[in-house]
């Protein structure tokens, strides 16, 4: 039997859709504040969730004991926690269901020698990947189960980042597998691309901040954090250490967020003009219009964002451009890598 063949592919492309669905869900989670309303985690038993009143009874008087229902919302009724839950305990399903789908399929495909030595230590570091995504996704609920009723802003950055990267390291395997011509690289161009997505990557960690912090629902204005003031004075405070300011602050950490835009920005701004210069195949010149276009729309969500003060819909099509724009980032790169 042929080895990496196209049912390897499909498998890869399927975990990357399940990620995908899995980032949305989690951004609805964040912005409805469901985050916290399964205070315990069941592998098993967990994925079913209350049947009955009695059950649904018992989840409510757990929540009960927790901080988010005493700081918060203790005016919460049944029918209120129900709606909440529903978010997380989708969102955890979800992850479930991606375990299996990595997981079975690699062992069929493993028995069956259908994998390349190669793809078998790439899909050794996804199933890791895999793992410690799922182990950060508790480890973030976990902190804000004790005296804060809201997670870690550092947690949920590590959570979400660590998904976009098993994402693009999923895709980057199936393209590994689809696309197997040599091509010509240019290695001054390749490592312009680098440097674009890693700074894709450290706006992605920011926006985490940004949503773990509630820092999008001040600030309201653009391109003026507020009226007729690029810095706003509270982006500097002198009770902390300065480089605090723009890590833990709402102000400072929207600030940067704004900031890294821009130079996100005018690196792909710079990759499109310097590729003009250079002889390109098909599919390159497809990834770099692409990210022109998708950049222009993520910007354009950006603002849209911060001056309708974060609704649940804009913060998710937000979320699900930066996803858009790493996908066309790390296909553009793959393009230009050996």
């Amino acid at each position: 039997m042929k080895k990496d063949n196209k049912k390897v592919v499909y498998w890869l492309l399927t975990g990357c859709t399940l990620i995908f669905i899995m980032v949305i869900v989690g951004g609805i989670t964040r912005l409805t504040h469901s985050g916290l309303s399964i205070s315990n985690y069941k592998l098993i038993s967990g994925t079913i969730p209350p049947m009955n009143n009695v059950e649904w009874e018992a989840a409510f008087d757990l929540y009960k004991q927790y901080p988010e229902y005493q700081k918060l919302n203790n005016q919460f009724t049944l029918q209120d926690f129900k709606d909440i839950y529903f978010w997380e305990w989708f969102h955890r399903v979800i992850g479930r269901f991606i375990g299996l789908v990595f997981l079975i399929p690699f062992l069929y495909f493993l028995i069956t020698k259908q994998l390349s030595k190669p793809t078998i230590k790439k899909a050794m570091i996804l199933l890791c990947l895999g793992a410690f995504q799922g182990f950060l996704g508790w480890y973030m609920v976990k902190s804000g189960l004790v005296d804060n009723p809201d997670v870690s802003h550092y947690r949920l950055a590590a959570h979400l980042t660590t998904a976009f990267i098993t994402f693009a390291y999923t895709f980057w395997v199936a393209l590994d597998l689809i696309f197997l011509n040599k091509k010509q690289i240019n290695k001054s161009f390749r490592n312009l691309i680098r440097w674009g997505l890693a700074v894709l990557l450290l706006q992605i960690i920011y926006g985490a901040f940004v949503a773990g912090l509630d820092a999008g629902w001040i600030h309201n204005h653009w391109p003026m954090m507020s009226e007729g003031k690029f810095i706003h004075e509270t982006v500097y405070t002198e009770q902390t250490p300065l480089f605090k300011n723009f890590i833990e602050g709402k102000s400072g950490v929207q600030f940067i967020h704004r900031i890294l835009a821009f130079i996100v920005v005018g690196f792909i701004i710079s990759i499109y003009l310097k590729s003009r210069k250079l002889k390109l195949s098909n599919n390159q010149s497809k990834g770099i219009n692409y990210l022109l276009i998708m950049v222009g729309i993520q910007f354009s969500l950006g603002v849209l964002t911060i001056l309708l003060q974060v609704p649940v819909w804009l913060g998710v099509a937000h979320q699900v451009g930066a996803f858009l724009l790493l996908s066309i980032m790390t296909f553009t790169l793959h393009r230009f890598s050996k």
